[in-house]
């Protein structure tokens, strides 16, 4: 399908992208890569009578590996991310979800900025920063603010960016450990049924610390803290391994869809985040 009639605008600085935003208010939108937004467009399930292109922006395309931390623009591609060799070394879970996400021609385009702010409960990147305890910049009229990941998501498409502020990047401590991010879908270019990511480390044979998180299994990702904290101090026998799903469980709100019943997804999502916690306890 074609799309309603729109105006393009592909200002080369953030001060143009606000001035547009000002002046048009709800009838604008902008566009980092499109994968979510066009779509929508083409089947008139969205309006945007100003759309606004994210691609000439300056400082928005870097990714940035220091002593302390990452740093990710959110013009940042997916492909970006698989073909970046220092945050590969630095944070390796990103790449192994990156690849995992649709297929390569989404990837050359689909941003990690547009998959985070979007709000789509699908989405991988969202569960996967709240497991690496990432910070998110907003910038809009009143300068910038910094959001923590595990704050972000208040409903399905819905987050604490406000609509006149742009994602501009991403902020990530090193992590440490064991990691895996694990991921069941129908086909590929599919959304997942359940995945999970996993942080984790160990010392002297037990667990030390543990951070989960879990994508399209509620209305927004779910950093599980109660599947983490039941694995520290555990040596990650089937114990340790069923308390965690357990306790995974009572924190999901999965809903019927065409990827199955709530049981089903229950099901799959123990299983992908038993494998996504052996995985990385063998990497710890």
């Amino acid at each position: 399908m074609i799309p309603a009639a729109f105006e393009y605008y592909r200002p080369k600085d953030m001060a143009g992208v606000l001035s547009i935003l000002e002046e048009h208010g709800d009838d604008a939108r902008v566009m980092a890569g499109g994968h979510s937004l066009i779509p929508m467009m083409k089947l008139r399930m969205a309006s945007v009578p100003h759309l606004i292109d994210l691609q000439d922006v300056g400082g928005m395309s870097d990714i940035t590996v220091g002593a302390e931390g990452i740093e990710i623009g959110a013009m940042v591609t997916q492909h970006d991310i698989i073909g970046n060799a220092a945050l590969t070394a630095a944070a390796p879970i990103l790449r192994e979800a990156a690849l995992q996400i649709s297929d390569p021609q989404v990837r050359y385009m689909g941003t990690v900025g547009g998959n985070i702010a979007n709000g789509d409960p699908g989405n991988d990147m969202p569960g996967l920063m709240q497991c690496l305890d990432a910070t998110f910049s907003v910038f809009g009229a009143d300068g910038t603010r910094n959001i923590a990941a595990r704050d972000f998501y208040e409903a399905a498409y819905v987050t604490a960016r406000e609509d006149d502020e742009i994602l501009t990047h991403v902020t990530i401590p090193i992590p440490n450990g064991g990691f895996a991010y694990e991921k069941q879908k129908r086909k590929i270019g599919d959304y997942a049924t359940a995945a999970a990511a996993v942080q984790i480390t160990k010392e002297g044979g037990k667990c030390t610390s543990a951070s989960v998180a879990m994508t399209n299994l509620s209305d927004t990702p779910v950093f599980s803290a109660a599947a983490g904290g039941s694995l520290v101090g555990t040596m990650v026998d089937a114990a340790a391994l069923k308390a965690a799903v357990a306790a995974m469980l009572g924190d999901i709100d999965p809903t019927e869809d065409n990827r199955g019943p709530v049981a089903f997804k229950n099901h799959v999502a123990g299983i992908i985040l038993r494998r996504a916690i052996e995985r990385a306890w063998s990497r710890a």
